[in-house]
């Protein structure tokens, strides 16, 4: 036992030493840096009609704009959605002449918490108004997007020149919920809605009472899609789940749902002044997974 120990001493000092010997990169002792994005910039704002402190984040082609300026993208839940964006964009950007696209500015419109997801905020300023059916403090949907209209647009426009016939607003979610309720009430201010698993289930189904309102005029027409994750919904009863959070997708319904607002909006797209309406069903993708090919199908939907 003794003589193995000595030769491992004796190893391991032979080990020290050849490591003495070795030289360290060069970039040894450097501080790590916070990562930064190219073409990105931020700002933190205060809504006078919400009191709410966003954080808008922008990317700008580097492209030059069309005559007419570049199409914008606005997206809801800015500081998850934003990165993804933004890289798309500048994809966009790098084939614009293989493909004929024109790369849009990216407006992601977050929080100053910093938060991927600020959900008290977020269930706030997302949720349209429906009466005491919650009683938590919610439904600022239309405080919101006065900020947004208000606010927010006249800030972008100032950054980029813009075609102000060719913006979108995207929304997962509650955000998508957000989207939806935009496009029954204020069909004019986007020209595309992409509302990717939209919370229909949300206060009874409130945002459903508000599609017999829709009336785009007919110098809008905007096109809507509408996505939803294969996986977020069960044909299974609730009886047979095991879980509580199994039986709640299985009452949300959230792919029938989608599905079926979809049908209705199409089947009558000319009545409510829609120029197209699309459903699409992501396989494999479950409600939080959807965000992201979503994200990918919704600018391709835009931008076609």
């Amino acid at each position: 036992m003794h003589q193995y120990t000595a030769a491992r001493r004796a190893l391991m000092a032979s080990a020290a030493g050849l490591l003495a010997c070795v030289s360290l990169p060069a970039f040894a002792g450097q501080a790590w840096q916070t990562a930064v994005m190219p073409q990105a910039k931020q700002l933190d704002v205060t809504s006078r009609h919400t009191g709410q402190r966003y954080r808008i984040f922008i990317s700008v082609p580097e492209t030059q704009a069309p005559a007419a300026g570049h199409p914008v993208l606005y997206l809801l839940d800015g500081n998850a959605t934003f990165p993804s964006a933004a890289l798309m964009a500048r994809t966009v950007a790098r084939r614009s002449k293989a493909t004929g696209q024109n790369a849009p500015v990216i407006v992601g419109i977050g929080y100053a918490s910093g938060d991927d997801y600020d959900s008290a905020a977020r269930s706030r300023d997302y949720t349209p108004p429906a009466g005491d059916k919650t009683g938590k403090g919610e439904g600022g949907a239309d405080l919101f997007l006065d900020f947004l209209e208000q606010e927010l647009k006249p800030i972008v426009l100032a950054v980029a020149p813009l075609d102000l016939q060719r913006q979108a607003l995207f929304g997962h979610s509650y955000g998508g919920l957000l989207t939806l309720h935009a496009l029954f009430t204020r069909p004019a201010a986007f020209q595309a809605y992409i509302a990717a698993s939209p919370s229909i289930w949300y206060a009874e189904q409130h945002v459903l009472g508000e599609v017999k309102n829709l009336a785009a005029p007919r110098t809008a027409r905007p096109k809507v899609l509408l996505t939803v994750g294969a996986l977020e919904q069960s044909a299974a009863p609730p009886s047979a789940r095991e879980s509580e959070r199994s039986a709640a997708l299985a009452r949300r319904r959230m792919v029938d749902q989608a599905r079926d607002l979809a049908a209705q909006l199409a089947v009558n797209k000319d009545g409510f002044g829609l120029e197209r309406v699309r459903f699409v069903e992501l396989a494999h993708e479950n409600h939080g997974s959807a965000m992201f090919p979503a994200l990918a199908r919704g600018m391709e939907f835009f931008l076609e």
